[in-house]
């Protein structure tokens, strides 16, 4: 027996969890820990049935506190299952890391030494790893990249038209949401091979936010770049923004690094857009004000803009898959994003999409339009099982 597998997914001030038997797609449990280190932090769980089960009563002042929560928690609801492994979310993996791996403390290293290119995502990603490995000295780390799935992206579209070096020291396109992406790609090979073999387009909107070219089940282009930044609007971050707006706010309205970071990662997006009034979709579709009404056409139209240039990276489309909290939950967004793509073969179906139904594209429609919900704790569970059976 290769034992159970815990999968963690440790943001800024939040950690993700499931418990995976050692085979099964579904979760035996799983959870979340919010607003770490806030005097309103809470941690949940449930199994899976959906059942509340009891926590245990820890102050959750760091991702140590958290994890060790969490872990006491699933030992008191679960007393017979063993631990195998513990599988992590890492958010880059830079040129080096393109697949899975196991976690040493030369692996560790490395990691740290990419907190630069991720500086409000790398550093919480290591600390769940450090406050895991503090817990089961024992037990084998897995480190599953959002990098790695776009490490097949031909040069012209890993590259910036900066002077060359740069390139060569890790300035370049490295894309994310790649766990999402290797996840949608093997339920395309499973439920549609033949959609899987072509040329598809994957819509990976929530409250982060990208979209991803995929030929024949491989990366080919991402609307992230260099930075979690890039592309698309996102909940409270920007997408694209002209290079030049930077240099304004540097020179004209003096603003340091921090508080462009600041603005950028946490007041734009449809937070921005809207004036404040929210950053979450479901809000700014249940209101009337005209800023709601502007940030969700601008979020449309660049999703538009973008599918665009991801067809024209492949050379056209056969298919445009939905997933993430936006992707497979908000009728409204892909109906918009939808009216006006019929130029390159897209038409719903308003009911099957009303339904939300797994294809929601028309029968004349001559790409598939469909709706997969992602999956990324199977992704990361089914690789530390891989290499637990590797090394049995």
């Amino acid at each position: 027996m290769i034992g159970a597998v815990l999968t963690l997914n440790a943001g800024s001030s939040s950690l993700k969890f499931a418990l995976y038997d050692e085979d099964g797609d579904e979760p035996v449990a799983d959870g979340a820990v919010d607003r770490i280190g806030a005097n309103e932090a809470s941690l949940s769980l449930k199994a899976a049935d959906g059942t509340e089960l009891p926590v245990v009563n820890i102050p959750l002042v760091d991702h140590a506190q958290s994890i060790k929560a969490v872990l006491e928690s699933l030992r008191a609801a679960f007393p017979d299952k063993k631990l195998g492994a513990i599988g992590h979310r890492v958010v880059h993996g830079g040129t080096e890391f393109d697949r899975p791996t196991s976690i040493d403390d030369e692996v560790l290293e490395k990691l740290e030494a990419l907190a630069p290119f991720a500086p409000l995502h790398q550093p919480h990603n290591l600390a769940g790893i450090r406050a895991a490995m503090q817990a089961f000295p024992g037990v084998p780390q897995i480190a599953c990249f959002d990098t790695s799935f776009h490490r097949t992206h031909p040069w012209v579209n890993d590259t910036f038209a900066l002077p060359r070096e740069y390139y060569d020291r890790g300035v370049r396109r490295y894309g994310f949401h790649g766990i999402s992406y290797d996840y949608i790609t093997s339920e395309l090979q499973r439920r549609a091979p033949l959609i899987a073999a072509g040329r598809v387009v994957v819509a990976h909107l929530g409250n982060g936010a990208s979209m991803c070219a995929i030929q024949n089940g491989r990366s080919v282009a991402s609307t992230m770049g260099f930075s979690a930044l890039d592309g698309l609007p996102m909940g409270t971050r920007c997408g694209q923004v002209d290079p030049g707006v930077l240099l304004y706010l540097m020179d004209q309205e003096g603003m340091d690094a921090d508080e462009i970071s600041d603005m950028l990662y946490r007041r734009s997006g449809l937070l921005g857009l809207s004036g404040g009034l929210a950053s979450d979709m479901r809000t700014l579709e249940a209101s009337d004000a005209i800023e709601a009404k502007e940030a969700i056409a601008y979020f449309v139209f660049r999703i538009q803009r973008e599918l665009g240039a991801m067809a024209a990276a492949m050379g056209g489309i056969d298919a445009l898959v939905f997933c993430g909290g936006i992707g497979e939950n908000s009728r409204l967004i892909r109906s918009r994003i939808c009216e006006r793509t019929e130029w390159m073969g897209i038409e719903i179906d308003h009911a099957r999409n009303a339904g939300n139904a797994e294809i929601i594209s028309s029968d004349m429609s001559r790409s598939k339009v469909m709706v997969i919900p992602t999956n990324e704790g199977l992704v990361i569970a089914r690789a530390a099982r891989e290499h637990l059976r590797h090394v049995a």
